[in-house]
């Protein structure tokens, strides 16, 4: 199930969604042109690896592992959830607190990975930890919104339209039991899973600190999504 956008109206343009985005995908398309040994290096200069965190090393890298992705397909993937939901997010915060919010949803996925795999070697790259804390927002806040989404049904590709907390829910349960099965087959299978865990849920801790009463009051009067 692969959302694509929603129906939920935006009350002015996300600045800082929009930002993001681009710098997300100026940083890959600059990786396209760089040999592959420094595009290498340039993941295990500025990906978080946990060991070298713990030890006390290279803590920037928690910042700058956010703007780092390892294929076309992890990106599109990211950015895609970032457009589809971050500018309803960003709408209700204001643009600054919105910069803030994301990037402490980033630190908080970040810190549950190395909490859960202290000893790795491996940079955990990507912008998926901060998108999950987004994703939490959008549940708590827009649980009725429409998400239209693409369901394969054998070899046909089928659209719906969905509530949010249906599509967000499920996507949530994936990445716990996700999470729970890495575990238990002794070790990473390469994905941060416990980096989505953390982000969703800290998103949903911090909503209500981040979220301006008055934005959300504009929002309510002129969305009948918001719930």
């Amino acid at each position: 199930m692969i959302p694509f956008r929603d129906d939920n109206p935006r009350i002015e343009f996300p600045f800082v969604t929009t930002l993001l985005l681009a710098a997300n995908i100026s940083l890959h398309v600059f990786r396209w042109f760089m040999p592959e040994s420094d595009s290498t290096n340039l993941i295990l200069a500025f990906g978080a690896i946990p060991d070298r965190i713990l030890a006390g090393e290279s803590l920037f890298t928690l910042f700058t592992a956010m703007y780092l992705h390892g294929d076309i397909l992890h990106l599109a993937g990211n950015m895609l959830y970032l457009w589809i939901f971050g500018d309803n997010i960003e709408n209700i915060m204001g643009p600054v607190k919105f910069l803030i919010f994301y990037h402490l949803c980033g630190l908080g996925a970040a810190s549950l990975h190395i909490f859960m795999e202290p000893a790795s070697h491996i940079p955990m790259i990507g912008a998926s930890g901060a998108i999950s804390g987004v994703l939490g927002a959008y549940l708590l806040q827009f649980p009725r919104a429409r998400v239209s989404v693409v369901v394969p049904i054998l070899i046909f590709l089928h659209t719906m339209r969905i509530p949010a907390f249906f599509v967000l829910g499920i996507w949530f349960v994936f990445q716990i039991f996700s999470g729970l099965g890495s575990l238990e087959g002794g070790g990473s299978d390469g994905i941060a899973w416990f980096a989505h865990i953390g982000g969703f849920v800290i998103g949903m801790i911090f909503l209500r600190f981040f979220q301006d009463p008055k934005r959300v009051l504009t929002y309510r009067y002129h969305n009948s999504n918001f719930d």
